[in-house]
């Protein structure tokens, strides 16, 4: 714990400099959602080769195909018409989201027609192998302390394993918060989804059936849903005040994206009230009086390095066995996401 409280420490002091730093907020464009560096993707074949299962359950989600019917809609025709898009399958504006990027040389295709698994894993050209080995060992006969050092050279490799759930978290939502102004402001394009990571995570997408080899596919932890559902809320927030505090002008980008930080400020304040807990409340002092205004855009970044800073700490500090508070607040089974899992 000593480790982790100085790591704490460390952290908010250079957050601290950086959130009261008088640098106006960068237009820089926010992260483009999954598969991460497209020369570095693999393709969702080598990950099935080990995770049958798991692959099995990803064939029956939206996830799956996300990006087949989009060129051929309507809706899709028209956004590509106003942003001059050529060839819905071939642009990166549309595959950052609806598919996953595969680059070879200059040449840009999808890996496969849907959100694949390093989409949400991460490109894994430079983890796969060690992930995938067994400390030069066959399966179950390593030791706890190599298991321990793979999976951390495998996450130093840029690989994002379930347990790391800001990541996860971040992943998610930086397509279920669409990152491009001008997509939603001049193409059309819807400004995001309704996101609530216990409810998503845990519906149609949900694969936690490697371990018993397809027999069971678990719903997570009820530690693991709390932590969900508080790091969900503030991963989103923290997007979205990044969304504002960059926005142009009064769009719809902006507009909508105002509108859900305030839903968001309302469900964070409601975990405030349901647990005692310094991270959040840290995070809630830092939004409580913040107004949605354009003039505001200076205050904005400076909230969401906030939110930063606390979302970071609460996820290293907190394990969710503490937070039951939070869980009549928790998305009921009969609202997650799509269908019930497949098993297969």
């Amino acid at each position: 714990m000593h480790s982790k409280l100085l790591f704490i420490t460390l952290l908010i002091i250079t957050l601290t400099g950086a959130i009261h730093s008088t640098d106006k907020p960068s237009d820089q464009a926010l992260p483009t959602g999954p598969g991460f560096d497209p020369a570095k993707v693999l393709g969702p074949v080598e990950c099935i080769e080990c995770h049958k299962h798991s692959g099995g359950v990803w064939e029956q989600t939206p996830h799956h195909e996300s990006i087949t019917g989009v060129h051929r809609s309507k809706e899709g025709q028209e956004i590509a018409k106003a942003m001059n898009i050529k060839r819905i399958t071939r642009e990166s504006l549309c595959i950052d989201c609806h598919g996953t990027a595969q680059r070879s040389g200059e040449k840009t295709t999808l890996s496969s027609n849907g959100i694949s698994c390093e989409s949400c894993h991460g490109a894994a050209a430079d983890w796969m192998k060690r992930h995938g080995e067994f400390s030069g060992k066959e399966e179950g006969e390593e030791t706890t302390e190599e298991i321990a050092a793979r999976w951390k050279e495998s996450e130093a490799a840029g690989m994002l394993r379930p347990s790391m759930i800001l990541e996860i978290a971040r992943n998610c939502v930086s397509c279920h918060v669409v990152p491009h102004e001008d997509l939603v402001n001049t193409g059309g394009h819807s400004s995001g989804s309704d996101f609530e990571l216990v409810s998503w995570s845990q519906g149609i997408v949900r694969h936690n059936n490697f371990y018993s080899k397809g027999k069971d596919n678990k719903v997570a932890s009820i530690e693991k849903r709390r932590l969900f559902h508080i790091i969900g809320i503030m991963a989103e927030m923290e997007i979205v005040l990044q969304a504002v505090s960059t926005a142009n002008g009064k769009g719809d980008y902006a507009v909508k994206n105002a509108k859900r930080f305030i839903a968001l400020r309302k469900k964070l304040d409601a975990v405030n009230k349901a647990i005692d807990n310094p991270q959040i409340k840290e995070a809630m002092e830092a939004i409580a009086n913040l107004k949605m205004s354009l003039k505001k855009q200076d205050a904005m970044a400076i909230a969401a390095k906030q939110i930063t800073a606390s979302v970071v700490a609460f996820a290293v500090l907190n394990d969710g066995s503490s937070l039951e508070g939070v869980d009549p607040l928790l998305a009921k089974d009969t609202d997650y996401r799509g269908a019930k899992p497949g098993t297969q």
